[in-house]
């Protein structure tokens, strides 16, 4: 990331030379921008894994269930959303409870080294301040319990989230 967008070197900047634009805004110092680019930098990170499971299940449909919805005249749009959607229900009932748990797991590593004095006011989350509570300011039952805290709201929102999956559909983790 830091290499793509650095203000001196970076690969944006190179474009943006190429179309004549001297002076590229700073992306990495701009607290602004901090929540765009972690979020689609997550995007493009798990793009291609979440591309593989969903195709995974796509492929254990039997293909006559789609030359049966073709014979009775079903559109694409319609075989997409009568044979395809609810042959990968499960696996997305079972990804979003899953994703649940991560809700309040903000990647450290990311985060940190997209860090920087200059967006961090926007840039702090649970995570970092835990590393700065426990290793910098050696501070160990303090950042201990708020990582136990961090990860208690993370167990009760996989639960919450996989009894309400229970509820609506018949797929869930346990």
């Amino acid at each position: 990331m830091n290499i793509l967008l650095s203000p001196s070197i970076g690969a944006l900047v190179q474009v943006a030379n190429l179309f004549g634009n001297a002076h590229p805004p700073d992306l990495l110092g701009n607290p602004g921008a901090f929540a765009s680019l972690y979020v689609w930098s997550g995007v493009w990170q798990t793009t291609g894994w979440a591309a593989v499971i969903y195709l995974a299940a796509l492929a254990t449909v039997s293909p006559s269930l789609y030359e049966a919805a073709q014979i009775d005249g079903a559109s694409r749009w319609q075989r997409m959303l009568h044979v395809d959607l609810p042959a990968i229900k499960p696996t997305i009932v079972v990804l979003t409870i899953l994703a649940a748990g991560n809700v309040m797991a903000v990647g450290f590593e990311k985060v940190y080294i997209m860090q920087n004095p200059l967006n961090l006011s926007t840039s702090e989350v649970i995570n970092t301040c835990v590393y700065e509570i426990g290793l910098v300011n050696d501070d160990f039952s303090f950042s201990s319990a708020v990582g136990l805290f961090n990860s208690t709201v993370n167990f009760v929102l996989i639960l919450a989230v996989n009894f309400t999956a229970r509820r609506v559909s018949d797929t869930s983790l346990f």
